[in-house]
């Protein structure tokens, strides 16, 4: 019997895990497949972490570099996760022994050591007392709380390093976004400057015209409102790209009055040379950084139920001290002041378990809604990534139709001023193929500002942007 004792001994030490160990939730089988919404402006091959090179755009690629190193979120996501981290060493700090020196020395009259003195017939007195004890202790974790408490902050740890992740995504994505609208909202500029200084000839021909007798003041007056329509299109563009500005600015971690103005010169919307590789649903569901951070918060909810399960039984500790008390420094670690023990203890809140139950309930319905929110942050991934896709397609179809637009804007303008000069048309047909130029220009400008943001928003929805 004290044989099989001794052989059942380590497996009684090393104690079980209680509560459900953690499997992957499930997915539904569809999403590993490819997308739905893809067309031939996208192709199913891996997408880089760094995406924002396929725009072969050295400047962009500066500015995602800085704000990955100063961006005030990003330095706080690297806080909060360093102290997650802190919280894990903490707990496996739970595996080894606790310990705790105290040393004292007190000067004054001990109630103790004066009856002592009085009954072996001296004077009580005032003396220095010192005392030096060392104690120990050491859980048994036979029912898995240490352990469980240790997986319960590794996974909370590894969520917020995917926070962190996620916050990347959207940063190079942010990034992205401001230098493109400041890009586009230059063409825009450029595109409305232009258009502004095509009414403004068109205004001088009508007043020659008019001086010439070919025409009437309301020929004059019309083109007039021409000019001024176009240059009210100027200052809200003006202030769209200084907003832009402002907002990467702060991504780059630094104050209006430091803004990089040297890309306000960008004048002409990013382009991609090639399909964008945006790969399938499987890819997607290991590269969310948001979808990782759900599986680990379900991870730590499920440590957690175990924890709450752990708490139900006692737990068992091996407690000791060591040291001694006396009068004289020297004295101390002699046998007159030598003090010494060991054993086990049993803690348990039993028999009222109530509040522990209470605990474990609410650390299972904390599980369930960990996975549900797993579930959730799933079908949003997919979801937006196919919205993204549709956009980006559509939008893309679009432009193309505008692009064919401003073309024949341009061959119906420049036939209606040579048949206005040779009397053919009226001066409202030269007007209205003016109109119609500047229209198809400022239209096909702002599809190339929303082209670029869908291409973005299409890299956020795949989760790129993260190592």
């Amino acid at each position: 019997m004290r044989r099989r004792g001794l052989l059942l001994l380590p497996a009684l030490l090393a104690g079980c895990a209680l509560g459900p160990d953690y499997r992957p939730p499930s997915v539904p089988a569809s999403a590993a497949g490819g997308f739905v919404s893809t067309g031939p402006a996208v192709v199913q091959a891996p997408l880089p972490d760094d995406w924002w090179v396929l725009y072969q755009d050295p400047e962009l690629n500066r500015l995602v570099a800085q704000a990955f190193a100063a961006n005030t979120n990003l330095k706080e996501a690297e806080a909060n996760l360093a102290a997650a981290r802190a919280v894990l060493e903490n707990a496996r700090n739970g595996l080894f022994p606790q310990t705790d020196l105290e040393l004292s020395g007190t000067y004054g009259r001990d109630p103790v050591t004066d009856e002592i003195l009085v009954l072996t017939g001296h004077k009580p007195q005032t003396t220095w007392i010192y005392d030096a004890v060392l104690d120990a202790s050491y859980e048994l974790d036979l029912f898995g709380h240490v352990r469980r408490t240790i997986e319960e902050a590794r996974d909370s740890a590894e969520a917020q390093m995917a926070a962190r992740d996620d916050l990347r995504v959207t940063i190079a994505a942010e990034t992205a976004r401001a230098y493109g609208e400041i890009c586009t909202s230059g063409e825009r500029i450029m595109v409305a400057q232009r258009s502004l200084d095509l009414a403004t000839r068109q205004y001088q021909i009508v007043q020659q015209r008019f001086t010439a007798g070919a025409g009437t003041q309301f020929d004059v007056t019309r083109q007039g409102v021409v000019v001024a329509q176009q240059q009210a299109v100027l200052p809200p563009l003006e202030g769209q790209r200084r907003a832009a500005l402002f907002e990467l600015a702060d991504l780059l971690g630094e104050t209006p009055a430091q803004a990089p103005r040297e890309v306000l010169s960008c004048q002409a919307a990013m382009k991609l040379s090639a399909p964008v590789p945006v790969g399938d649903g499987a890819a997607l569901l290991a590269r969310r950084p948001d979808i990782r951070e759900a599986d680990r918060k379900y991870a730590a909810a499920l440590a957690g139920v175990g924890v709450a399960t752990a708490d139900l039984f006692p737990r068992v500790t091996i407690n000791g001290f060591y040291g001694g008390v006396s009068s004289e420094l020297r004295l101390l670690s002699s046998n007159n002041g030598l003090a010494w023990g060991i054993g086990p203890a049993i803690s348990w809140s039993f028999p009222n378990l109530y509040g522990q139950y209470t605990l474990l309930a609410q650390a299972k319905a904390q599980s369930r809604a960990a996975l549900a929110g797993y579930d959730s942050v799933v079908l949003r991934a997919l979801t937006e990534t196919e919205q993204a896709l549709t956009t980006y397609e559509s939008q893309l179809d679009q432009h193309a139709a505008l692009a064919q637009a401003d073309e024949q804007a341009k061959l119906a303008f420049a036939q209606a001023q040579d048949q206005l000069a040779a009397g053919a048309i009226s001066a409202l047909d030269l007007l209205t193929a003016e109109q119609t130029l500047i229209s198809a220009d400022a239209a096909l400008a702002a599809s190339d500002a929303t082209l670029v943001q869908d291409q973005i928003g299409l890299f956020k929805a795949l989760g790129g942007g993260w190592k």
